[in-house]
């Protein structure tokens, strides 16, 4: 077991958390979530963890196998098309992971993802937590704005109204603190 690891992990816990991620920013970043999902059929979701707990710690458990779990427990994989993804955050290790379900990972593979993070990551070491995780929010957004646009509203046959039927919203936009 790496010492330096497990005792960043031992002493960063909830508070690290809401000091990295206020109520505000957990507003702001939902309703960031909430826009960018206005603009396409796709679904996003973020999740915050300050540390592993010691058995996943002692398996030496990365933050990709970490999110991957996430990923499943929050059932970012339950949507229509395929298209949910995890931005998953590991407080104490600074690691950003963005697990994305096969309906959009298959259009834009690993590198993508892994650029999002670096940028990401990037603005944590400054220590520009929520202006980071809107940015990575934004810019997945773009991205299933491409491939998973918004379709056209339908017409209602009685009052001809626009009904867009993909405006459901599959999953929570609430931030997820673990």
């Amino acid at each position: 077991m790496n010492m330096q690891r497990f005792l960043k992990h031992l002493m960063t816990g909830s508070m690290a958390v809401k000091a990295a991620f206020p109520a505000r920013s957990m507003n702001a970043i939902e309703q960031a979530i909430r826009e960018s999902e206005s603009k396409h059929g796709g679904q996003i979701r973020f999740a915050v963890e300050a540390a592993l707990d010691l058995p996943a710690l002692r398996r030496k458990q990365s933050a990709a196998e970490r999110g991957v779990e996430v990923f499943s427990q929050l059932r970012v994989w339950d949507t229509e098309h395929n298209n949910g993804v995890l931005i998953y955050l590991l407080l104490a290790d600074h690691d950003v992971e963005i697990i994305a379900d096969r309906g959009i990972h298959a259009k834009l593979g690993s590198a993508v993802w892994q650029a999002i993070c670096n940028d990401m990551e990037a603005a944590f070491r400054l220590g520009k937590f929520e202006a980071g995780v809107i940015h990575g929010i934004n810019t997945v957004g773009n991205l299933l704005q491409q491939h998973f646009p918004q379709p056209e509203p339908e017409l209602k046959n009685k009052s001809s109204l626009p009904v867009n039927k993909s405006a459901v919203n599959e999953l929570t936009d609430k931030p997820v603190v673990l």
